[in-house]
C-alpha cells in the first residue's frame, strides 16, 4: 500500500499534547513521522573531554495516526486517484483531497 505522507507535506497533529500544531515533515520512519518544531523533548548530554555538557531541545516522532493533511487551517482526508494515459504504460497514481479534489504534492 502506498503511503499517504511524503517529507515536506504540510500536517497537523490530530492528537496528544501538541495537538493543532501545523509543521512540515522532515523524516518518515516506519510507521512514525519527525515534524519540524512538534513534539520538543529535553534531553541533558555529559559534559565530556572536548565538549560542555548541554541541554538540548530534540524533536521526537509521533506514530503516523495522530498526524493528517492539513488544507486551509483544517485536517483533510486524502485519497488515492489513477490518472490514465495512453494505455496502462502512462497511468500515474497521485494524491488527492477528498474536500477540494485538488492534488496533493
Amino acid at each position: 500500500m502506498a503511503n499517504k505522507f511524503k517529507k515536506g507535506d504540510e500536517i497537523i497533529v490530530i492528537s496528544g499534547s501538541d495537538k493543532g500544531k501545523l509543521g512540515k515533515i522532515s523524516e518518515i520512519l516506519d510507521n512514525k513521522v519527525l515534524v519540524e518544531g512538534v513534539n520538543l523533548r529535553t534531553t541533558h548530554k555529559k559534559p565530556t573531554f572536548s565538549a560542555p555538557g548541554q541541554i538540548l531541545k530534540v524533536e521526537k516522532p509521533i506514530h503516523i495516526s495522530n498526524v493528517s493533511h492539513v488544507e486551509n487551517g483544517k485536517a483533510i482526508k486524502i485519497k488515492f486517484a489513477i490518472e490514465a494515459g495512453e494505455g496502462k504504460i502512462f497511468t500515474r497514481k497521485h494524491r488527492v483531497s477528498k474536500k477540494s479534489g485538488k492534488k496533493i504534492g
